[in-house]
């Protein structure tokens, strides 16, 4: 195992500029646009150093961190495999710039050991042999580093429904890794030039985070294929209109079907149409007309946000 630097001890911001030296398993997985909170983008701006990128992650990375100990322990106890901490940020042989933090090695065999936390919202993500692709990606990042032919990932969801799992190597996924990694690297990351955004949610909450507010007055020239997205842009909202009236119009039909029911069954479907308790809204408009200091008083003015609109030049 080739060793980078001794983390132990070491503080997150030290650990963070080791980070920038390469690429890491969430980072890979953000280049696959699988990363839920990071961007290829984002990685190509932390990794330059050009701009510091907030954590979009917050409570939950906060929460697996604190939890990779009991996960640990857990998988202990129910896979009677013995596991040991490596407090080392690890390199792959031949290409240096693809780094790994293992959280446990098994004692006594090539494998390894991932602990993760997740919502009881995602546990369909993890039933029966599934495998979130953002984690596995991750796993077989480490795998590539390491050499090992086998990873184990453990997790707690819910914070009450524990599961492991065994993932054994596997070298067409580690070569696409390392392609996609590679290319990345070598040809962003070193030659200063940023990818291109993409249509994952991570891309539109670093847009926020970069530009939140536009110059007053301001225009800008844009590049010849600006013309070619805003026509890929029409053609996505015409389609999106097209499905959403399809959607709509099943549901009616299935909707005057069920009339004054609660409850449609069908072959192989049950479909509900149930009463919901009644909405309650306070009446802003009339409180602030009959209590204007008290409006004044506890009123909150919101961040402003910028509105995206394409219009034809006359």
């Amino acid at each position: 195992m080739n060793i980078l630097v001794n983390t132990k001890d070491m503080d997150k911001n030290e650990w963070l500029e080791w980070r920038k030296k390469g690429l890491g398993g969430s980072d890979i997985a953000a280049i696959a646009g699988l990363n839920k909170y990071k961007s290829a983008m984002s990685v190509y701006l932390e990794k330059t150093g050009e701009v510091d990128i907030e954590d979009t992650a917050g409570e939950a990375a906060y929460w697996g961190t604190v939890m990779e100990d009991v996960v640990a322990k857990e998988f202990e106890a129910r896979s009677r495999h013995k596991v040991r901490r490596k407090n080392h940020m690890i390199h792959h042989p031949e290409h240096p710039y693809l780094l790994g933090n293992l959280d446990r090695v098994l004692i006594g065999k090539k494998e390894l050991l991932e602990c993760k936390t997740a919502s009881a919202y995602l546990k369909e993500e993890w039933k029966d042999d599934e495998i979130p692709a953002a984690y596995l990606i991750q796993v077989m990042h480490y795998l590539n580093i390491t050499g090992y032919e086998a990873a184990w990932i453990a997790v707690l969801i819910g914070g009450n429904h524990f599961i492991y799992k065994r993932i054994e190597r596997d070298d067409e996924l580690i070569q696409y890794i390392t392609d996609i990694a590679s290319d990345f690297w070598n040809n962003h990351i070193l030659k200063r030039i940023p990818p291109a955004y993409d249509g994952t949610g991570a891309s539109s909450d670093l847009l926020k985070q970069l530009f939140p507010m536009a110059e007053s007055d301001s225009e800008i020239e844009l590049p010849d294929d600006a013309d070619d997205l805003i026509d890929a842009y029409r053609f996505a909202k015409e389609r999106e209109a097209e499905v959403k009236k399809s959607v709509l119009d099943a549901e009616n039909r299935l909707k005057g079907m069920i009339g004054e029911a609660e409850v449609g069954i069908a072959r192989n479907h049950l479909v509900q149409w149930k009463n919901t308790k009644p909405r309650e809204t306070f009446d802003t408009k009339s409180f602030a007309k009959d209590q204007p200091d008290l409006y004044e008083k506890y009123v909150k003015i919101g961040k402003p946000t910028r509105r995206f609109t394409i219009k034809e030049t006359k």
